[in-house]
């Protein structure tokens, strides 16, 4: 199960008076990611550190410091609350004490992880649209069955035979609502999917 952020949070902390600032916010694309990371880095900073994950695909900067010791912790972050979809930059301001390789990665995985936990979050359910075509003397009982399921969306076209529906429901339940529809119309409609 994977969530992603509702809106952008932040989250400020002082560590040995170098001052951590994380910004996290939820994206749909790399290039969100990105227009995200030059609208908030701050180039007066000692160092903009991010990390991003967006399904399989990810990405994260160390911007200077030790190798491994900021964008890998902020990313880590991201994965240990089950985040996808989410950006998050944090910026330090470099205090004069030096932190350490253990103390940085604390630092920047310790802020990413208090910033994420500040933010509301909604479960990603992953969907599969099919299509399905139905008699008008099957679409009363048909769309009121299938509008009680949960996760399930219809767009009706009427058409001179009947209604064709674009079908949109939670990817796993695919066989579940093909059998209903072929119980409920006896067989004359067929929920069809496209080849993967």
């Amino acid at each position: 199960m994977a969530f992603t952020l509702n809106a952008p949070v932040e989250h400020e902390q002082d560590i040995k008076k170098s001052r951590f600032i994380a910004y996290a916010a939820p994206i749909a694309s790399e290039e969100e990611a990105k227009a995200f990371l030059a609208e908030k880095s701050d180039p007066s900073a000692t160092h903009n550190c991010w990390a991003w994950r967006l399904g399989q695909a990810y990405r994260f900067s160390d911007d200077g410091e030790p190798s491994g010791t900021a964008g890998k912790p902020i990313l880590q972050a991201i994965d240990g609350q089950e985040l996808d979809g989410v950006v998050v930059l944090v910026i330090r301001f470099f205090g004069g004490i030096l932190l350490g390789s253990g103390g940085l990665m604390r630092a920047y995985g310790g802020t990413t992880a208090q910033a994420l936990r500040l933010g509301t979050k909604t479960e990603i359910i992953p969907l599969v649209t099919g299509d399905l075509a139905c008699s008008f003397s099957d679409l009363a009982l048909l769309k009121a069955r299938l509008q009680a399921i949960p996760h399930l969306s219809l767009v009706e076209h009427f058409e001179a035979e009947g209604v064709r529906f674009d079908v949109t429901l939670k990817r796993g339940d695919e066989a579940t609502v093909q059998r209903l529809v072929q119980d409920l119309t006896s067989g004359r409609s067929h929920l069809r999917f496209p080849d993967p």
